[in-house]
């Protein structure tokens, strides 16, 4: 185990990864990877040290990665030695990580103190029903790791009715099902205008307003106006729920960074410390006030 030169260590045995970090979950090509890199980047800035997770056994080592899930196994061996396709093994990997969590523990702990960023890998179903996945965040979080899940989304699917209410309910299965502090992006908004027009303002899909018009959008197209119905009944569950909203992101813009960094802080607790909870910070939460993360207490030495 790496020597973290930390001396505050309270509770190091029933909470051994005492500290906070982001889940970074989503389809691929979302711009997960992207994202790590850039809020590691932003976290330096700050100067709060940060270390990168990667939990993909499918995508090349992280650069700058602190820990690799490829040091367990790797996908093309899984699928040559068990001769599974991509996603089977996929499936096997988290599985595998999910029994021998151990292995992750151990390497975590050299790094108590540090924030952890969590690059998870991009198969759907392992946010919306798959058990594997979820389990290790919750026995992340029995250890004293507070994570906060940011599911991204590619922002282009605003400009797909359609597509946007599957979006949709993709998002609030996997809310429902990762069962963590969570924060849904709309990435690559620097990137919309390529894909074409939006049929409303984009406060519209970021704040999940009334969908009825967006079902409306879809009885155009002879095939969508047969399923009707159904896109109605999608629309009133994800309405009903109340729980989808988004936040736009251009990793080019700092400014949209910082806000979903300032997101995740309040979500996670970060801006809270570890033990000495501000009521000065709690009141401006409840009353909805911004607050300057500058003035938190350190966390170089508690997580």
């Amino acid at each position: 185990m790496a020597d973290t030169d930390c001396k505050w260590d309270p509770g190091a045995d029933k909470y051994p990864l005492l500290g906070f970090g982001q889940a970074v979950i989503g389809p691929p090509g979302s711009g997960k990877s992207t994202y790590v890199r850039a809020m590691q980047a932003l976290l330096a800035q700050m100067g709060r040290k940060s270390a990168i997770i990667n939990l993909d056994p499918a995508g090349e080592d992280e650069p700058g990665a602190a820990v690799s899930l490829r040091e367990l196994l790797g996908l093309e061996e899984v699928m040559s030695e068990l001769r599974l396709g991509p996603n089977g093994a996929l499936l096997y990997c988290m599985e595998y990580l999910q029994e021998n969590l151990d292995w992750l523990r151990g390497r975590l702990q050299g790094l108590r103190g540090t924030y952890f960023l969590l690059d998870c890998p991009g198969q759907v179903e392992l946010y919306t029903h798959h058990p594997a996945l979820p389990d290790v965040l919750r026995r992340l979080g029995a250890w004293g790791l507070r994570l906060c899940a940011v599911h991204l989304v590619d922002s282009h699917y605003c400009t797909d009715p359609a597509k946007f209410i599957s979006v949709l309910c993709t998002s609030l299965s996997t809310m429902l099902h990762v069962e963590l502090p969570h924060i849904n992006v709309l990435s690559k908004m620097d990137l919309i205008e390529q894909y074409g027009r939006l049929a409303f303002n984009l406060d519209y899909y970021t704040e999940v307003m009334d969908l009825s018009y967006l079902v409306e959008q879809l009885t155009s197209d002879p095939f969508f106006r047969r399923h009707k119905r159904l896109h109605e009944k999608l629309a009133e569950v994800i309405q009903d729920y109340g729980l989808v909203t988004f936040m736009p992101l251009s990793i080019k813009d700092e400014k949209s960074l910082r806000l979903v960094l300032s997101a995740v802080d309040k979500a996670s607790g970060f801006c809270f410390g570890e033990t000495k909870q501000s009521l000065g910070n709690l009141m401006s939460v409840a009353v909805g006030a911004d607050f300057q993360f500058t003035s938190y207490p350190s966390h170089d030495c508690r997580g």
